[in-house]
């Protein structure tokens, strides 16, 4: 109600007299620096940030907002989610983020999946989510998943950015059935994939050749052996974290550990060679030999070690499909509660995630430049009872009307 009454002073008090758009009385995040600017006024111009200053001045004809002193941060970036690739799990018309047979292994994309209509995607653009990288969770040639899609989810609708963003594979854990019964043969095959992908080159015939990997997943991995593209490893048992690093040596990859229960144990060796880890911070206890070690701290362990973090939470996958952005900033208040610095976890959710996707520079910050894709919070943003009251888009305001609140406005009329 807060939310809807805050939205009809902005209507009724701010008409829209031109393309400049002023919020004033803010306290800014703007992820470019260490500290929020306070008393702060940010001015909009064509969908991008023109400035953040204390006490700035509002242009004539400008759209007025007053934050009344709310925080105002980046639009959320969520740098592994499921969002998009089914609304109703076991069911088999709901599945598109996952295929157990057939020739798709590097190659199989999420990006012909994903459904921009999906009300998971509609409640994270209202939750204050503007990117988010959507990924497989299987195919038919194990270790690899597949390809991860570059979402934006827009104002009024969502859109596969980039469709190749990311190659991921499965280490460890309950994948060693898809690899033969072994971790250790999943290593190899990912390897053997690598090495077979480095010396492609199609037949002139046609013809069958002496490989295991496929054209169609030979030719996904060339951006990877490239650098243009990251390869993501979901793992969690240090040895295969160390595995994961001598491979990010030896083939010169980017790498990054998605999971990484037990990475802040290979901290040092992780910064030395700048591998980012897209952590779950409320995965603290072990649920598999591979977590044994997981803890509270490994989010502030791993930051104060200068490794590049990301969060997604994943509740037993659940909010990877659902609830995507209130989960992550959850995550990152827990993790602000075991010792991560407040800055760090807002970046892991923001900035950090972005440069951890290899998005534009700016992207998943309010410096002067960057896409105007920002959240008016009634509250701090890493409490979990906080909701944003405004998020935009560009520059452009976001509905916050959802299957959900049209939902709970029907029934409440029949109380």
């Amino acid at each position: 109600m807060k939310r809807l009454l805050f939205l009809a002073f902005l209507v009724a008090a701010a008409p829209a007299t031109g393309a400049v758009t002023a919020i004033t009385g803010a306290t800014v995040w703007t992820m470019a620096g260490g500290v929020p600017v306070e008393d702060a006024t940010i001015i909009i111009d064509a969908g991008r940030i023109e400035s953040v200053k204390a006490h700035g001045a509002v242009p004539d004809g400008a759209r007025r907002i007053d934050a009344h002193g709310r925080v105002v941060t980046p639009a959320l970036v969520d740098a592994a989610t499921q969002i998009g690739l089914g609304e109703v799990g076991g069911i088999d018309e709901e599945r598109r983020g996952r295929v157990d047979s057939g020739p798709l292994g590097a190659a199989f994309s999420v990006a012909y999946g994903f459904d921009a209509e999906d009300q998971a995607v509609r409640q994270a653009r209202a939750d204050g989510v503007g990117r988010a990288l959507v990924y497989p969770d299987g195919s038919g040639n194990a270790p690899f998943d597949g390809l991860g899609a570059l979402v934006r989810l827009g104002s009024d609708e969502a859109q596969v950015e980039r469709p190749k963003a990311a190659m991921l594979v499965t280490i460890g854990g309950g994948s060693a059935s898809r690899a033969g019964g072994s971790t250790a043969a999943a290593w190899q095959l990912l390897r053997n994939a690598l090495e077979e992908a480095r010396i492609f080159a199609p037949s002139p015939s046609g013809g069958p050749r002496d490989q295991l990997l496929n054209h169609l997943d030979a030719e996904a991995l060339k951006p990877v052996l490239d650098g243009a593209v990251p390869l993501i490893i979901k793992c969690d048992r240090l040895a295969d974290i160390r595995q994961s690093v001598a491979l990010a040596a030896e083939y010169r990859l980017k790498v990054v550990i998605f999971g990484g229960a037990e990475a802040w144990a290979a901290a040092p060796e992780l910064a030395a060679k700048h591998i980012p880890v897209i952590l779950d911070p409320m995965a603290t206890l072990p649920d598999s030999y591979d977590t044994l070690g997981a803890r509270p701290d490994a989010a502030a362990l791993l930051a104060k070690a200068g490794v590049p973090l990301a969060f997604s939470v994943s509740a037993q996958g659940i909010y990877r499909s659902w609830d995507a952005g209130p989960s992550m900033r959850e995550g990152a208040g827990l993790a602000v509660a075991s010792g991560l610095p407040y800055a760090v976890a807002l970046s892991a959710i923001t900035s950090g995630a972005a440069q951890l996707l290899g998005l534009a520079a700016g992207t998943g910050t309010l410096a002067p430049g960057a896409d105007a894709d920002l959240v008016i919070w009634d509250g701090d943003p890493l409490e979990p009872s906080t909701a944003p009251l405004l998020m935009m888009i560009a520059g452009a305001d976001v509905s916050p009307v959802t299957r959900q609140t049209l939902l709970r406005d029907r029934y409440a009329l029949h109380r």
